[in-house]
């Protein structure tokens, strides 16, 4: 069977068993704290385990893109080394939300495996979870019986709480699960030995296969397993695994899977795979880290220096690493896999095939940009091992974190060189490293406490600003240092951050007692409204009003409605391949990044405001359809945002019919005329092919204008209200231009000038001229003037320069070549010596360096001490 009827033969399959088909949710997370990607195919439906939300269908089957590569599940220095671990990849799943449990899991499970998917019974063994006395669990009995009634007994293997009891994390959903493993070694090494003594023993070709977990409790911030309401079933089923045992291969990298791609790689590099293991690595690594890269900027997150982004770009410069240190890609390769791929997965994925050019484009200016900072990195690993014996642990930690060298990289140069690698001092610097990135991190979450059951929290926001509401749920948490408390409220008008807008604040009264709690924040947490206040009410009972600040609201409102003015201007204006890449949308201003290759000229942003506030002068009303079946809206020609999760239901927000119509779920003015004026103020680059648009609406952009006109009519006030105001300032600037060329010529007259005092005062010691000597000079160019000057008209020149310039003391040393090359004396380092008497610093080249400092009055001092140089 091929990748692809494998994976279409897993979802018909479940089908046929009443289950729901979803799509995979993208990569990238959002509304969930606690993390960056999707890392498990049950991220999606998190909520509906923690009891959140409610489920829409019982049954439900996908395949679903994950990320391994940050926090716990981090294997990204084995990606490529080994034959199984990769950054992305598909898990394939099915859920049971209350419905069935683990009989029937098993049962089909079972059933695919053999019957379907043809696997030989006897290469396969389970595993159930054995027990654990301190959390007071016995054995999986359930499972072990409804397994012997399918398997041999002596291949249902026992497995302790590490390896057969699946959490979410510290706290939450868990339960036991039951592993189902594959023995693919040749029949001749089974004889000798027993594939059950090699399960989850880390054998490359004795390996799990399918897991299947039974969520059953609730684990508490104490340690205390608390049983479920409902039962749940979630199994995940790593696909690139399951292509392998099928297809009777090795490695995964062996099969249809990543085989097209390899082989392109060995094709282009001229390297056949299967010939040398470091080249074959390096293979490997391309065609699985363009996965992840591709698929994670299509799904809307773009390389950058923090969070998700700096993932991204590690992984992105792992493969740029490899494919120029290994396979002699000196120039941009990897961005050539990328149409690849789309084909690859067109009709699975078509995220990508729908963006393949931008995709393909950001993806080729991150490997420019990177092969750079690669040439500049050995540079000064070459000029850093012209003076040393060995490789510090902190200069090959600057490397790693710098200039992105993997630590074998650096060992490989030290190797070519002779040198060692301190790998303790190396091991403790990225240990230091990964210690402050946690802590920068880490939130400490208490239990929630309920104070009233509930299913569901009804939003009132989108029609009302106040209502009555009751605290269902509140917990304290800690971050940085500083405690905050969530509210989880039955009834709510605050809308929760989403959408790139931000979320409501306001207050939350007691009816009874008159307490007024402030609402500092509002978010969603795996589908909950989460409110945040620094306290909670002193009585948490009883009824309460929540309001939201109606000011901040309105403002919010005026600038994300213009958010989809502009997204349609921007179409009209540049092209249809404008796609909104991310915005952020508060009271006070809106920013906007679209994909785009150019810069936007200002006759173009002219247009851009032009059509914006036309459309904002029409008094358009807002038209919302809530509730819309997701793809009735699609064919409708609605913009859905590549990068976003719609549910089956959706949200469509219309401002004219033929103009701009949108999937959204934040809230809006009731008319374009409540935006009042839109103006951009700022127009930038993000990354590559990405740019951005900063722009103010309604009373903020009334104060720009006045502030503008303010600034202009005080330079006509300046100029003498001339009639052409433009001629004027020019005329002004023109002749600043010529009295500052005029200022500079004096200046240099009159360094020149100095030059034949100095040479005049100049003493002669041990056959070298030497002058060191204090200067009135205005600015740090004429000294500089002046002491080149003196080098070209001195021979055997070793020169001293003192200036207080602005206040401020500074130094300048000039030594001949001749002198530098036959003493071995060093500008630099003479200057740096001096810099000390003026409490400062500086450094330069050898014949000519430079040095500031703090204390004026030690200029005489570094004069005195500089003939110590000569004399010596």
């Amino acid at each position: 069977m091929t990748s692809r009827e494998i994976r279409a033969a897993f979802l018909a399959f479940f089908k046929n068993k009443d289950h729901h088909i979803v799509p995979s949710a993208p990569v990238v997370v959002k509304n969930d704290p606690t993390l960056m990607f999707t890392n498990a195919g049950m991220n999606q439906f998190k909520d509906i385990f923690l009891g959140e939300a409610r489920a829409h269908f019982p049954r439900i089957a996908d395949t679903q893109r994950c990320l391994r590569v940050s926090g716990k599940h981090n294997d990204l220095e084995e990606v490529g080394i080994d034959t199984y671990h990769h950054t992305l990849f598909e898990m394939l799943g099915n859920w049971s939300f209350g419905d069935y449990f683990k009989k029937e899991a098993i049962a089909w499970s079972w059933e695919l495996l053999t019957e379907v998917y043809k696997l030989d019974k006897d290469r396969l063994y389970v595993t159930i979870f054995e027990g654990d006395e301190a959390d007071g669990l016995s054995r999986d009995e359930d499972a072990y019986a409804y397994w012997k009634t399918i398997i041999p007994e002596d291949r249902i293997l026992l497995g302790n709480k590490k390896d057969n009891f699946w959490e979410m994390g510290d706290t939450g959903p868990c339960g036991p699960c039951s592993e189902i493993h594959v023995d693919c070694r040749p029949d001749t090494e089974r004889t000798v030995v027993d594939g059950k003594t090699l399960v989850n023993a880390d054998h490359p070709q004795v390996i799990e296969i399918w897991n299947l977990v039974f969520m059953q409790f609730n684990r508490q911030k104490d340690g205390s397993l608390n049983p479920l309401p409902a039962k749940h079933v979630d199994t995940g089923m790593g696909f690139e695994r399951l292509v392998r045992v099928i297809q009777g291969k090795t490695s995964n990298y062996d099969t249809d899977v990543f085989q097209p791609i390899i082989g392109y790689i060995a094709d282009r590099a001229g390297i056949p795979y299967g010939q040398d293991e470091k080249t074959d690595i390096a293979m490997r690594v391309l065609a699985d880290h363009i996965r992840a890269i591709s698929f994670t900027i299509a799904d809307g997150q773009l390389p950058s220096n923090n969070k998700a982004g700096y993932v991204i770009r590690r992984i992105l410069r792992r493969a740029v690493r490899y494919a120029y240190t290994f396979l002699h890609f000196k120039e941009p390769f990897l961005h050539e896999l990328v149409p690849l791929l789309a084909k690859q997965f067109e009709g699975v994925f078509d995220e990508l095939k729908s963006q393949q050019d931008f995709v393909q484009k950001v993806v080729l200016e991150e490997e420019q940009s990177f092969l750079r900072t690669l040439v500049t990195g050995v540079q000064r690993f070459e000029n850093y091992v012209k003076e040393k014996q060995a490789i510090t642990g902190d200069f090959a930690f600057e490397l790693y974190d710098t200039f992105g060298f993997p630590i074998d990289l650096t060992e490989l140069l030290a190797r070519e060189k002779g040198l060692k690698v301190d790998m303790p001092g190396f091991q403790q610097a990225l240990a230091a490293q990964k210690d402050r990135s946690r802590a920068a991190t880490v939130i400490d979450t208490d239990d929630w406490v309920v104070l009233h059951e509930s299913e569901t929290v009804d939003f009132v926001g989108y029609d009302r600003l106040e209502c009555e509401t009751e605290v269902l749920k509140y917990r304290k948490i800690k971050a940085k240092g500083r405690e905050q408390y969530q509210l989880v409220l039955s009834v709510t008008p605050f809308y929760a951050e989403g959408g790139g807008q931000a979320g409501d604040t306001g207050t939350l009264v007691s009816q009874e007692t008159g307490e007024r709690i402030v609402i500092t924040d509002t978010k969603k947490e795996n589908g909950l409204i989460v409110h945040y206040a620094q306290v909670i009410p002193a009585e948490l009972q009883g009824i309460f009003v929540a309001k939201v600040d109606a000011q901040k609201r309105r403002d919010t409102e005026g600038n994300h409605s213009a958010t989809h003015l502009l997204h349609a201007a921007l179409k009209q204006v540049l092209g249809n391949h404008v796609n909104q890449k991310g915005s952020l949308v508060n009271a006070d201003y809106l920013r906007f990044d679209f994909s785009h290759f150019a810069k936007v000229s200002d006759e173009e942003l002219l247009q851009i405001e032009r059509i914006v506030n036309e459309k904002v002068r029409e008094n358009i009303p807002l038209k919302e359809e809530r509730d819309i079946p997701f793809q009735t809206a699609i064919d409708t020609g609605v913009t859905a945002l590549f990068g976003e999760k719609y549910g089956d239901r959706v949200r469509v927000i219309t401002f004219d019919d033929g103009f701009s119509k949108e999937l959204c779920g934040g809230t809006h003015v009731r008319a374009t005329g409540q935006i009042g004026f839109f103006k951009i103020i700022a127009e930038s680059a993000v990354a590559a092919g990405v740019r951005r648009i900063e722009a103010i609406t309604g009373s903020a952009a009334e104060r720009f204008v006045e502030e503008q006109t303010s600034i202009v009519n005080r330079f006509r006030e300046l100029l003498n209200s001339p009639k052409d105001f433009v001629s004027a300032l020019d005329r002004l600037l023109e002749e600043n231009s010529v009295l500052k060329k005029e200022v500079e010529r004096a200046i240099t007259e009159k360094a020149l000038k100095l030059k034949e005092e100095l040479a005049a005062k100049a003493f002669h010691v041990n056959g070298i001229t030497f002058i060191a000597e204090q200067v009135d000079l205005p600015n740090n160019e004429a000294v500089k003037t002046l002491a080149y000057a003196l080098k070209g008209a001195v021979e055997n020149l070793f020169l001293v320069l003192a200036a207080e310039i602005n206040g401020k003391p500074s130094l300048t040393v000039v030594i001949s070549d001749n002198l530098v090359k036959d003493k071995g004396w060093n500008a630099g380092a003479v200057v740096r010596e001096l810099a000390k008497e003026i409490q400062g610093g500086g450094g330069g080249q050898a014949f000519y360096a430079t040095a500031g400092g703090k204390d004026a009055s030690g200029l005489y001092r570094a004069l005195t001490k500089a003939r110590d140089f000569v004399d010596g």
